[in-house]
């Protein structure tokens, strides 16, 4: 059931008259219910097989948080830690990661022995099933925090079923934290006239990214550079290339828009998960900015275990790229994902040597001055400008192995983008205008973006109805044939 579908609006039209009904008529509790027989029921709409995985999953996650607490013994507590990882893992592992091992090691016998490499149907499984990755993670972060002790074993079993199976981040995120969820399922929930404005507000917002920009972007450039690069010039596929990175961003922003609009105008909050990404100006500004949830988890639950920066500059480094590693290997059973995160955590430690040398330079210069001078904040102007450009370039050049399906094909990319022709008859000027909107979106100053935000909310509800009409006849102009999925729905 996508978010830029009718079936979705109406779908989500009902569970929001029948969540507030029954807080009205009948209480949290029966809401609570209602809400989880909804999420799975959603679930259920993608492939009904699954629905006892994500139940099971979340029972056990559920009763070993409760045992790892009652236990004070520190090697029964790690143990069961271990269970639960071993579990969590297991299960994406299987149904992600087991035809990729298939293959891979189809291609390694068929280097050993020179017979061709086939994998049997018979040893393949089904498809993975959807949002696995995200839901996998937010389960297991739970069974963490409660090993940690940074969080109580919740009480309720009804309310983290519901944690894990709220329907808004179920799919694609953004990955929830236990300890911002939970809580607001405890609570008496409530719906004020300015948030459900914002409610409405994300939405549009999200879909408009999703259908007007990201949609066409793919389907009237992206997919066909991507494709057949050899078919267009240098110009055009360059532009290819920044029309999938305004493409993945418009798609999973967007999706997010909804997924947090959607939950607020349920009586739930969700954290922010983009932050105009390509403003960042290093790949680690890019990475506090781009999929937060995420990143934010990796470094909690990988980088920081890992040991993090507290070691030697050479561990630091190493872990920077173990987690990147896992963290592209974690988008998709690929070589090419696996590629694109070692090419982050190549870039993210670069980034900290420059930055650790600029600090060893100011620092002894410092001392040689007897003190500081600032610089100009004019002079940093350009500077930073280019590093802006510099980060976004290198973004591009990451996300050309994101999407490409072979190693061959980015190669041909790039090879085509080095002929330096110019001619472009499949650019049209609406196309170059969606791709602009896109990009330059992110320079728009955040004052901008929060008086239209306030200016909606504030408005009257018939202003915000006819505003939202408007939206949904620009939607429905801009639309396909079939409702395009999201991007990360295959993460």
């Amino acid at each position: 059931m996508l978010f830029n579908t009718l079936r979705y609006a109406e779908f989500f039209a009902a569970v929001f008259v029948g969540s507030w009904a029954l807080v009205r008529y009948a209480g949290a509790w029966p809401r609570l219910v209602f809400l989880l027989l909804v999420s799975y029921g959603f679930y259920a709409a993608w492939d009904w097989r699954y629905l006892p995985l994500i139940f099971a999953s979340s029972t056990v996650d559920f009763l070993l948080a409760r045992a790892i607490a009652r236990e004070e013994r520190p090697r029964a507590r790690r143990a069961m830690l271990i269970a639960t990882v071993a579990l969590n893992l297991g299960f994406l592992g299987f149904f992600k990661y087991w035809n990729f091992a298939l293959e891979n090691a189809a291609a390694l016998r068929a280097l050993l022995t020179g017979e061709p490499a086939s994998v049997g149907h018979a040893f393949r499984v089904l498809l993975p099933p959807v949002g696995i990755s995200f839901f996998t993670f937010e389960s297991m972060s739970y069974v963490v925090d409660v090993y940690r002790r940074e969080l109580p074993p919740h009480k309720s079993y009804l309310r983290y079923l519901l944690f894990v199976a709220f329907f808004p981040h179920l799919v694609a995120g953004p990955i929830v934290r236990p300890r911002d969820l939970l809580p607001q399922f405890e609570r008496a929930p409530s719906l004020t006239l300015e948030e459900g404005g914002e409610g409405l507000f994300l939405i549009a917002i999200g879909l408009v990214k999703k259908v007007v920009l990201s949609d066409q972007l793919a389907l009237n450039l992206v997919d066909r550079v991507f494709e057949r690069p050899e078919n267009y010039s240098a110009l055009e596929v360059l532009a290819g290339v920044y029309g999938y990175a305004a493409q993945i961003y418009c798609d999973f922003s967007g999706y997010t828009d909804i997924a947090i609009g959607s939950a607020l105008l349920l009586g739930v909050r969700f954290p922010k998960n983009f932050d105009a990404p390509y403003k960042a100006h290093n790949l680690a500004d890019f990475w506090r900015r781009w999929h937060i949830s995420l990143s934010t988890w990796l470094r909690d639950y990988l980088y920081i275990p890992l040991g993090g920066n507290r070691g030697s500059e050479l561990a630091t480094y190493r872990n920077l790229m173990i987690t990147m590693l896992l963290g592209g290997l974690w988008h998709g059973a690929s070589w090419n994902f696996v590629f694109w995160g070692f090419l982050h955590g190549l870039g993210l430690a670069v980034t900290r040597a420059f930055q650790r040398a600029v600090q060893r330079r100011r620092s002894a210069g410092e001392g040689e001055r007897g003190g500081a001078t600032a610089s100009s904040p004019l002079s940093r102007v350009p500077l930073r400008a280019l590093c802006v450009l510099l980060t976004f370039h290198y973004v591009c050049f990451a996300w050309i192995f994101f999407r490409v399906p072979t190693f061959s094909q980015a190669v041909l990319i790039l090879r085509q983008i080095g002929t330096l022709t110019t001619f472009h008859p499949n650019l049209p000027p609406v196309l170059v205008a969606l791709l602009g909107v896109a990009l330059l979106s992110h320079y728009v100053p955040e004052r901008l973006y929060e008086r239209a935000r306030g200016a909606f909310i504030a408005a009257p509800a018939p202003v915000q109805g006819a505003l939202l009409f408007l939206v949904a006849i620009g939607l429905h102009e801009a639309a396909s044939a079939a409702a395009v999925p999201f991007v990360y729905f295959q993460f």
